[in-house]
């Protein structure tokens, strides 16, 4: 019994003479480096020319020359209205003119043959002179009368509508044999010029704040100048191939929706962005001095972000940051908390406050080395 109780107290004598070893953790030096993170915004594309096509006159559809969404030129027929009243009156108006030339030679022949009796003294000059008035009387009628003839068939060239310009046509709500007016609500079709589009979005108080406070400038319009070129991502995810350059369209918040609008102008030569079509606008945002950290050296409490911070003498203190996410999800950028040439703890859980460890350099190159700026 006496020799267990001895070998059980030199096992234990054993044991406690081992060494309590602390873990040794990875501490990264805090250094500057570029960066850039997106932002994305839901957008919708217009045109940058979007014209309603509406008719002049009054008539029925009688041709429809082009389908819904077909790229047209300028010019190219479009519609072709019905209306005989446009036909009978130009009829009318070229017999008017034959009554009216008939008259002028009728009083041109009256001057004609009054003239040498007058220079004979046959007759009084009163007599000429009634008929000259009477010859500029039938002039001035033929005028009224061809006047009337180009007012009709300006009204007959109204009834075949035309392309103003080059673009693509929307929908056509009217089909063969409806009957419209230039006062009808529904325009017979738009047609939007598409080589640029718009992509408008909305940015709401909080954003534009934050955009005005990272942007130099002391008008929107000199902050806008400063912001790199925009990205236009299409419904399918097709990135549209052209960058475009940010525009203000409205500087006042909106007070029911609580946002400012903008927009991004881009070139669509090929014609993929189609107005009405939604969008993502991705506006970039660049960091020449960023700081940063990959997630798994944060940790959250209470909705609150943390590091475990290295002083002197090997202490860690948990430090509270403010951060954004990169767009690739790898890393964070500090924007409060921390500062150039500060350590931070990259593989700590669970460290009390105030305790102090055992330390070794964190191989940067090896949390780094994957990563890239976007492009």
């Amino acid at each position: 019994m006496f020799c267990l109780f001895l070998f059980t107290s030199c096992n234990q004598t054993k044991k406690s003479s081992k060494p309590n070893i602390p873990k040794t953790y990875s501490a990264l030096t805090v250094i500057p480096r570029p960066a850039t993170i997106y932002f994305d915004f839901p957008a919708t594309i217009q045109g940058v020319v979007v014209v309603e096509i509406r008719p002049k006159v009054d008539g029925y559809v009688q041709t429809i020359y082009v389908n819904e969404g077909a790229s047209v030129k300028k010019g190219q027929l479009l519609f072709k209205l019905s209306n005989p009243q446009y036909d009978q009156d130009v009829i009318t108006a070229m017999a008017g003119i034959k009554i009216a030339q008939a008259d002028v030679n009728a009083a041109q022949e009256n001057v004609n043959k009054v003239r040498p009796l007058v220079e004979k003294d046959i007759v009084s000059r009163y007599e000429l002179t009634s008929a000259q008035y009477t010859l500029e009387s039938k002039i001035a009628a033929l005028a009224q009368a061809k006047a009337t003839l180009a007012n009709a068939e300006t009204n007959v060239g109204y009834t075949e509508i035309r392309s103003p310009l080059d673009g693509v046509i929307g929908s056509i709500p009217y089909k063969i044999g409806a009957l419209i007016s230039s006062t009808t609500s529904q325009p017979l079709t738009t047609l939007s010029d598409i080589s640029k589009v718009y992509a408008y979005y909305a940015l709401n108080e909080r954003q534009l704040l934050n955009f005005s406070f990272h942007f130099p400038g002391a008008t929107l319009q000199e902050k806008l100048s400063h912001l790199p070129p925009a990205t236009l991502i299409l419904a399918n995810d097709t990135v549209l191939p052209y960058k475009g350059k940010i525009e203000t369209a409205s500087g006042l918040i909106t007070t029911t929706t609580g946002t400012a609008s903008f927009k991004a102008l881009f070139d669509n030569p090929q014609g993929m962005a189609r107005s009405g079509a939604s969008a993502i606008v991705r506006v970039p945002r660049s960091y020449d001095n960023a700081l940063l950290v990959p997630p798994a050296a944060t940790y959250e409490i209470q909705n609150k972000q943390f590091v475990y911070q290295l002083f002197p003498g090997n202490k860690v203190i948990s430090t509270a940051i403010t951060s954004t996410p990169t767009s690739d999800g790898q890393f964070v950028i500090i924007d409060s908390g921390l500062k150039q040439g500060d350590k931070i703890i990259v593989d700590a859980y669970n460290i009390k406050d105030s305790s102090v460890v055992k330390v070794k350099p964190a191989n940067a190159d090896s949390i780094f080395k994957n990563y890239r700026l976007p492009q």
